[in-house]
Parts: structure tokens; sequence; C-alpha cells
């Protein structure tokens, strides 16, 4: 929502916004937004403005806490993974288990998963702050990430190409290494990230 010359802009969507005008406002610079959720505002600006961008998604603003970096992009995955779990229940039925470690229906694992890795980002006694945070709750977000990329093996390609979620987040466990390149069993990047792994051997 573009206002008069002068007048504060209103970044909120209000009732009875169309669909086709939700987030309609000017962009922001980093160093302009000045709230404690300021990582996660521009990380969702810049996935608006370019979904397929994931490069640009990435890249931490100069001076950003890489722990906070990740710990919101985590958080960011978490919400976007919600709106797929909701496709699935129209696609996925309770018939359709997981063997292992025990059946499980894969919308119920969906649903464990998330909820299981929202606690835990939500817990103040990891993470007290999203400005600043310590380095033993950043270690634990690994095993939230794989935790949760178990969910992309049912991941439709309409999604996907809608959101480049599986895409992004396969290039984030990359780039700071919070998953084995082993583990990555989507076939969504492929050469792609053979061609990151061997440029980060090589450095």
């Amino acid at each position: 929502m573009v206002m008069a010359e002068g007048a504060a802009v209103l970044r909120r969507n209000r009732p009875g916004t169309k669909v086709q005008d939700f987030y309609n406002w000017p962009d922001e610079s980093f160093d302009e937004m000045d709230s404690t959720l300021a990582v996660q505002q521009y990380i969702q600006q810049n996935i608006r403005a370019d979904c397929c961008n994931t490069d640009k998604i990435l890249e931490p603003p100069e001076g950003q806490e890489e722990g906070v970096w990740k710990y919101e992009h985590l958080r960011q995955f978490c919400l976007e993974l919600n709106g797929l779990a909701v496709k699935f229940q129209r696609e996925c039925h309770p018939d359709t288990s997981h063997k292992t470690p025990k059946e499980c229906p894969a919308i119920h694992y969906t649903r464990h998963t998330l909820d299981g890795a929202a606690c835990l980002l939500n817990s103040n006694k990891h993470f007290l702050s999203r400005v600043s945070i310590k380095e033993s709750s950043v270690a634990k977000l690994g095993s939230v990430c794989h935790r949760i990329y178990r969910i992309f093996s049912h991941i439709f390609d309409e999604y996907e190409n809608e959101t480049f979620l599986c895409h992004r987040f396969t290039k984030f466990v990359m780039k700071y290494n919070l998953m084995s390149k082993d583990n990555l069993i989507v076939p969504i990047l492929g050469e792609e990230v053979q061609n990151s792994v061997s440029g980060e051997s090589e450095a």
C-alpha cells in the first residue's frame, strides 16, 4: 500500500484485501527495518520478490549474525511446509503409511514433524531471542533440518514449481553444512548440488 509522500507506509494486509493485492507495498532495505522481526521480514520480502532467486534469498545482509540468519530461514521453511501439508490433505490419505521406524501415514508424519520443529524453534529455553542466539542452540538446527527434509520426498511438482521450496532448502543446508550430501535423496538440484559441493570441497 503506497501512501502520500511523508505518510507512514502500512505494511499489513487489511481485512478484505484481495489476494492479488496482498503485500502491495514498497520494499524496504534491511537497514530500514527496525523490528526484532527484521530478519524474517527481509527473508519474506526477498521470497515475494522472486522465489526462484534462491541465491539472493539465502544471502545474508552485511553484518548479520549467522546463527540468527539460519534460525530465521528454518522458521520460514516450516511456515511454507505447512502450506504443503494443507495440499497433502487432498492427496495423501491415512492408508498410505511409512513402514519405518513405525507405521505412520505421510500426512500424520508431516504434521508430527512440523509440530516438533515448531516446539523447538519456539522454545524459550533454546531460542529466547530472535536477535542473538547461543551457539549451543544453533547446533540444534541441523537435527531439525534432517527431520523436515523427509517431508520433501512427498513434494508435488506443482508446489515446487510455484515456490522453489525444495531447491531453496537444499541450497540452504549445503551452504551451511547442516546436512550431508549423501542424505539429500530428493533429486531436485542434480548437477547444481554436485557443482556446489565440488566448489566447497576445493575451497
